[in-house]
């Protein structure tokens, strides 16, 4: 077996210069809203203000540039969500090399169609990354095309360390970095230039709970691919991470942890409330990570947003299911007796308690229902968990049986 490349500070420096005039300097933004919650400076290091929304374009334009006469002619295949996808189109674009892209079905339509704006040909292929990569990986045998590995590669991985250098360059004083986590090549590059330039500052890789190979692979010793992903963030939704990224996280990274659905699409919505950030939700990961465990990270901190690319029916959801998770829908069933002015007396009281009601359905057939009582199905608009809080309380200081949907 091959020994696995190790990717050094030099090789992230050199990735640096091949991409000057090619990947934007993103901007680092501070978070007062987060700050105040972890109790020390809180930024942001904005990669999904990068050129194709993420920062995905560091390491394919790096991978890309270094191919052969040879090889560029052949062209290039890649498998991703989509924000791969995007920066291996705009590197071909931009080196004008052929493309072909195979995604997984249901990859976002915006990147999809971004991926095509930027010239390349887009295969649908399997329902995860994983899949979609095994059929690149047959189209590069077939075809000759060079195979543009989302994460596995030294070039990649040196690449998106660059994102590193510029968070030592920007946030000098930081303590913590926290970067979200899929297949590794980002957690990869910026631990490799982080550690080499500041070995104090602590490193922490990010996965979605329903799809974090990375705990059970660092605890074998070996990469291990996961048997079954849910998540929401398609972006890091990986089910086996790469060995040229893995080596580099046993030796520069400090821990993995994992966050939850809801944590992610709060971090979601709060980037968008607060920080006027728009972010896709494996960008989020970094700040779920926050609002989960606040206390659980020095600061000053550096939270990665690591993308933006989001399909705007999956945003409307993620908003509703993040509001849903700071207690600002809530959905009651609420037993009343079933006589004239029953529900207009309890809908009274939710006014009066300063709660909106967005939607009332009857239930008069239940065996938990006397003859004489009906449940009412209501979904409320509140302002926040304490207001939530407030209003079961005086419902059940009215007496009426409330059970929390």
């Amino acid at each position: 077996m091959s020994a696995v490349p190790v990717v050094g500070i030099d090789d992230v420096r050199a990735a640096a210069e091949a991409l000057a005039g090619v990947a934007v300097r993103t901007p680092m933004e501070e978070s007062r809203w987060l700050a105040d919650l972890v109790g020390a400076p809180v930024l942001l290091k904005c990669e999904n203000l990068q050129r194709t929304g993420s920062f995905k374009i560091r390491g394919a334009y790096l991978r890309m540039a270094r191919l052969s006469p040879e090889e560029r002619a052949a062209g290039v295949v890649a498998a991703s969500a989509g924000n791969h996808a995007q920066g291996v189109a705009l590197a071909a674009r931009l080196l004008g090399i052929r493309a072909c892209v195979f995604m997984p079905e249901g990859a976002p339509i915006p990147k999809e169609k971004a991926t095509r704006g930027y010239g390349a040909e887009v295969v649908f292929a399997g329902r995860y990354v994983d899949e979609s990569l095994v059929a690149a990986r047959e189209h590069a045998a077939r075809t000759g095309a060079v195979l543009i590995h989302p994460f596995d590669h030294a070039d990649i991985v040196a690449g998106q360390g660059t994102c590193g250098l510029e968070i030592v360059e920007q946030a000098p004083e930081a303590a913590t970095v926290l970067v979200p986590t899929g297949g590794g090549g980002l957690v990869a590059g910026v631990a490799v230039a982080v550690k080499a330039l500041r070995p104090d500052v602590r490193v922490v890789g990010v996965q979605a709970e329903g799809a974090a190979a990375f705990p059970a692979s660092l605890r074998s010793g070996v990469p291990v691919a996961l048997e079954h992903m849910e998540t929401m963030a398609d972006g890091i939704a990986v089910g086996c991470p790469g060995e040229v990224p893995f080596a580099a996280i046993q030796g520069a990274v400090d821990d993995i942890v994992t966050v939850s659905e809801e944590g992610l699409s709060r971090a979601l919505l709060g980037l968008l409330e607060r920080a006027k950030m728009v972010v896709e939700p494996a960008g989020a990961a970094a700040v779920a990570a926050l609002l989960e465990h606040p206390g659980a990270y020095e600061g000053p901190v550096v939270a990665v947003l690591s993308g933006g690319n989001i399909d705007p029916l999956l945003m409307g959801r993620v908003i509703r299911h993040g509001l849903a998770a700071a207690g600002r829908y809530l959905f009651l069933r609420v037993t009343v007796v079933d006589s004239p002015g029953g529900l207009a007396s309890l809908l009274a009281e939710l006014a009066g308690a300063g709660a909106n009601v967005l939607d009332v359905a009857h239930e008069r057939i239940s065996p938990s229902l006397r003859l004489d009582e009906v449940q009412v199905r209501v979904q409320l608009e509140t302002r926040g968990a304490a207001h939530a809080e407030a209003l079961l309380a005086r419902l059940g200081e009215q007496g009426h049986r409330v059970e929390v949907a």
